[in-house]
């Protein structure tokens, strides 16, 4: 069973979204890093970079393959998650607690085009 967190918002492309004011932290979802397996690598963008909603911010490869990430809303990069450089391993020991990036939102409307945790759910078990 994929572990969904209520009060974030999610991607049909399995990354979500945790806001908190005009921040929102990005990752991958408990269900994306089952499929991807054991991962061994993260492509993250730099600090200060833009991201596009709905383009590729960065990517990840794991011994079975590799996935870009595209981004569930727009902003400015704040921080990088520096932890995923030296053990990228971390997204599969719970991949909601580490996130990749840091963004400062630039438009909160792209939230309501994202679903929520029971959404979510419904569109996992899909597959």
């Amino acid at each position: 069973m994929t572990k969904v967190v209520e009060g974030l918002y999610y991607s049909e492309s399995h990354e979500f979204v945790k806001v908190a004011g005009n921040v929102g932290y990005i990752g991958i979802t408990d269900y994306a890093q089952h499929a991807l397996g054991n991962i061994v690598y993260v492509d993250m963008p730099e600090v200060d970079d833009e991201i596009e909603v709905d383009e590729d911010f960065g990517a990840i490869e794991s011994v079975k393959a590799a996935s870009d990430l595209k981004a569930p809303v727009s902003g400015k990069v704040l921080e990088i998650n520096e932890a995923l450089e030296d053990e990228p391993g971390l997204l599969n020991k719970d991949a909601f607690d580490n996130w990749i990036i840091k963004v400062e939102l630039s438009d909160t409307s792209e939230l309501k085009d994202l679903m929520d945790s029971k959404a979510y759910e419904e569109f996992c078990s899909e597959d």
